[in-house]
């Protein structure tokens, strides 16, 4: 007799992660759960690569385990990247073109929002360059001088 007999059947990703996928795969119209994966893996690796400081760390805290390691795991760029320079740099990474990639970070982005709440996202868009407001389908509103 096997002893895994009763084991229950491995599931590749954390539930929590897996409620974030459908979420992707929903907002983004992606016909697989495998295709949003790899949307939420661009996307976040890439945001992982913008944010620093107390923002990273709250994001991180709020996405799922799986999410949050994709996040954590890049170090920052020493040099921000605007919205549209975001996109274009995921596009070349993922040999995608940039409306497709443009719609995985709207998908990815609508996704965070919904683990962030408000305020956070608020404070990250503070931090990061001008932009990312749309991404994350806010209004872009021009800074006082």
């Amino acid at each position: 007799m096997s002893s895994d007999r009763h084991a229950s059947p491995q599931q590749p990703y954390g539930t929590a992660y897996e409620q974030m996928l459908e979420k992707v795969r929903y907002e983004g119209a992606y016909p697989t759960r495998e295709r949003a994966d790899e949307a939420v893996r661009l996307v976040l690796a890439g945001l992982g690569r913008q944010l620093t400081g107390d923002e990273r760390v709250d994001l991180a805290r709020c996405l799922p385990l799986e999410a949050a390691r994709v996040l954590t795991a890049q170090i920052p760029d020493t040099q921000p990247l605007t919205g549209w320079a975001f996109v274009k740099d995921l596009a070349a990474r993922a040999r995608a073109s940039q409306a497709t990639t443009r719609w995985d970070t709207g998908s990815v982005f609508s996704a965070v929002a919904a683990y962030a709440g408000p305020d956070l996202i608020t404070r990250i868009l503070h931090q990061l360059p001008t932009g990312y407001a749309l991404l994350f389908g806010r209004a872009e509103l021009i800074r006082a001088a």
